[in-house]
């Protein structure tokens, strides 16, 4: 009864302790996961690096056989958990809350676990964050399947393990949730909002406690932007504009000419890619951190900066547009850094008092980020934390509207991962009607004044329904020779105080064909079996179809459209 109780409470779109409660407990199970993610990489890594990321401390062959060895296995891993679950990362996140509510498949998880960790140590530019929000969704989404709970707030749960599994991977609470709400969710809701927060600051806090407090990148500790660099900046951001376009472009045409081969051999080619470049510049392997660090710290000339920035984009858009599983954006924040390293050297003989190298590596990742992935909130809020100074804000608006802007406008650019869905004809988009209606659980809103009758005549059942109150329902239990299965028909009381054709609709429910739903279900699953008649009414079920608990008018559903109130 308790459970039926949270279940009722969890299906309404209102902000709930016990929503906040279960949102903690996802995000905790989620970022212990991630923490043990990364601490798997990082052990792979420690077999044979120095130290992490550090591709330089092992010998040319080593690196050239190394991604080879990581693809092959990778696609032994595919072979095993079955090549038609080989779709993971954050748009396959974003399809699967659009159409099964965020509940992800059990092998997906697993291939996209053991395949990005491979992936990941081998020395593949790819990010760890798109698997960290593939693994955080499906932790939190099994643990509302599991409890069987209304789907909207399995919605929510799932959107809570992304939310705590970016700031586990990062340490960047508020980013993660701003992340959530602008690019996962793509809406803004306080009872959804909430949890969500919840659920990424647990996520920070399992981080700080497993792996310490600092993050990444300790190295951006002063900014020494002042007004004086901003002409400079704006070129810098317009420049970083066009790089996220092309960006996107070669990767989606990556992506749609890669289709119609088999996934050996685009894996092998994005390992044999990976290998010959390793070659000339090793810098480039591996996650962004490596290439950052060495952008930063080892005061490189130009060219051979230019030289890594076109090695990691290279290595970027063969290995995610060829199928290895990994995540984009830390790749995208380091291409970002490399790109302001570059502008940042070009113009110090303009500067010689001041160094640039580190403001405008950030300034490039915050660019990067939100041209490419059209999060600009996101972006800007990711860079103040990762930095831990207020002063990045001003500047770090400016390259953020300047490079959305030429990105957008002048080149047509989109979110990267809407491009990804499209080009892969995955669903990601839902008409409003559909939007509002799966906010709402079925339980929280039937009508549980219902009797359930089998021998009643007619005449018994009017002198019944005349004795109680309005919106009662009779239901007559009857057998279906065809499906041999129970079905319902309702007789309901006269409502009195609804307007005249609400009150014909609800008449008509007599001696008509309830259909099956179950509690699970959202007001969406109502209106898709009542929209072709725009009549009639559903019963809702619980562990099995005769465990009748309410009812659902089409005319509840419509007076919620027109109203936002079903009662």
């Amino acid at each position: 009864m308790i459970l039926f109780s949270l279940k009722k409470r969890l299906s309404l779109p209102i902000t709930s302790w016990q929503l906040c409660l279960l949102a903690s407990i996802g995000g905790a199970l989620s970022a212990m996961l991630i923490v043990g993610f990364t601490m798997a990489t990082t052990a792979l890594q420690e077999l044979y690096l120095s130290e992490k990321d550090n591709y330089n401390s092992i010998n040319e062959l080593s690196r050239f056989l190394l991604p080879i060895f990581g693809a092959i296995v990778i696609l032994l891993v595919s072979w095993i958990t079955g090549y038609k679950y080989l779709r993971t990362g954050i748009p396959f996140v974003l399809h699967r809350l659009k159409v099964a509510h965020g509940v992800i498949p059990l092998r997906n998880t697993i291939h996209q676990f053991i395949g990005s960790a491979i992936a990941l140590a081998s020395g593949f530019s790819v990010g760890r964050e798109g698997p960290a929000i593939h693994l955080g969704a499906a932790f939190s989404g099994y643990l509302g399947s599991l409890l069987k709970l209304p789907h909207n707030s399995i919605r929510t749960l799932s959107a809570c393990g992304v939310a705590a599994a970016i700031s586990a991977s990062f340490n960047t609470p508020v980013a993660a949730v701003i992340f959530v709400m602008e690019v996962i969710l793509r809406e803004y809701k306080v009872h959804i909002f909430i949890p969500i927060m919840m659920a990424s600051l647990v996520g920070s806090m399992i981080t700080t406690s497993a792996l310490g407090p600092a993050h990444e990148f300790e190295y951006f500790k002063t900014i020494v932007l002042e007004l004086e660099h901003y002409p400079v900046l704006i070129l810098f951001a317009i420049g970083i504009g066009i790089l996220s376009f092309g960006f996107n472009k070669y990767l989606v045409a990556t992506i749609k000419s890669s289709e119609k081969y088999h996934i050996v051999s685009r894996l092998m080619l994005a390992a044999l890619i990976t290998s010959s470049l390793s070659f000339v510049v090793p810098q480039a392997l591996g996650t962004n951190f490596g290439a950052i660090d060495f952008s930063i710290s080892d005061n490189p000339s130009l060219f051979f900066l230019m030289g890594l920035l076109i090695a990691k984009l290279i290595m970027t858009i063969s290995a995610l547009g060829l199928g290895i599983p990994g995540g984009a954006i830390g790749p995208v924040l380091g291409i970002g850094a490399i790109a302001g390293s570059c502008a940042a050297v070009f113009i110090q003989s303009y500067y010689p008092e001041t160094s640039l190298t580190s403001d405008f590596a950030l300034m490039g990742m915050a660019g990067m980020m939100a041209a490419t992935l059209n999060a600009p909130l996101a972006a800007l809020i990711t860079v103040v934390e990762l930095s831990n100074q207020l002063e990045v804000i001003v500047p770090a608006m400016i390259i953020i509207g300047t490079s959305c802007i030429v990105s957008g406008q002048f080149f047509g650019n989109r979110s990267l991962f809407v491009m990804q869905l499209e080009i892969q004809n995955l669903i990601y988009r839902k008409p409003p009607l559909e939007k509002s209606l799966q906010r709402v659980g079925v339980l929280g809103v039937m009508n549980e004044n219902f009797e359930v009758t089998t021998q009643l005549s007619e005449q018994e059942k009017q002198e019944f329904l005349s004795q109680c109150k309005d919106n009662y329902f009779l239901i007559d239990k009857v057998d279906n020779e065809e499906s041999k299965s129970s079905v319902y028909y309702s007789v309901q009381y006269q409502i009195h105080e609804n307007t005249e054709n609400e009150t014909n609709d609800n008449a008509e429910l007599y001696h008509q064909l309830l259909l099956p739903l179950h509690a699970q279900a959202t007001l969406m699953e109502v209106y898709s079996l009542l929209e072709k008649k725009r009549k009639g009414a559903v019963y809702i079920y619980g562990d099995n179809m005769d465990d009748v608990l309410g009812i659902i008018t089409f005319a509840q559903v419509r007076r919620f459209l027109l109203e936002g109130n079903i009662n």
